[in-house]
């Protein structure tokens, strides 16, 4: 199975969300369901397969958390010498040249990236463009509404 790049934060989060599950969502579940089960015939009882069908819902991300971690390559992006050059996990300050607006991206895991907090997946179009590329590079990307190129400005390891 291929291994899947996240931020030490990243597998944090994903630990922690983990936990809260098995802790907390998984016995406020179990408990549903035994209440739903005093109230009488299962195949009429709303709340019965409405606690039965988030039972599914958590057992499935649990299930998917537990595979994504194993597979897991944590990158600690503080722990790698810091040189101009794009790759997972930096900090990429960018100018975009038709209109000099500047804008700063972290590179990201796909289960981190957060366009409003600036976190941007490995896999998007732009973190592409940019990865192996140095600090004042030029690069082109294919957006929706067209090409747009950007010069890398700044290349943090933060």
């Amino acid at each position: 199975m291929n291994r899947i790049p996240m931020t030490v934060e990243g597998e944090k989060s994903l630990r922690n969300e983990v936990a809260h599950l098995k802790s907390v969502e998984r016995p406020k579940i179990s408990q549903a369901i035994a209440e739903a089960r005093e109230l009488g015939d299962l195949k009429e009882n709303a709340e019965y397969h409405a606690a039965r069908e988030q039972q599914g819902f958590v057992e499935a991300r649990i299930k998917d958390i537990e595979a994504k971690l194993s597979n897991a390559q944590v990158i600690d992006i503080t722990a790698i010498n810091k040189t101009s050059k794009v790759i997972f996990g930096v900090t990429v300050r960018l100018v975009n040249l038709n209109d000099d607006q500047e804008v700063t991206y972290r590179i990201v895991g796909d289960d981190e990236a957060d366009i409003k907090d600036n976190k941007i997946s490995v896999n998007s179009p732009i973190a592409r463009a940019l990865i192996g590329k140095e600090e004042g590079d030029i690069v082109i990307v294919n957006t929706p509404s067209g090409k747009v190129e950007y010069e890398i400005d700044e290349v943090q390891h933060i």
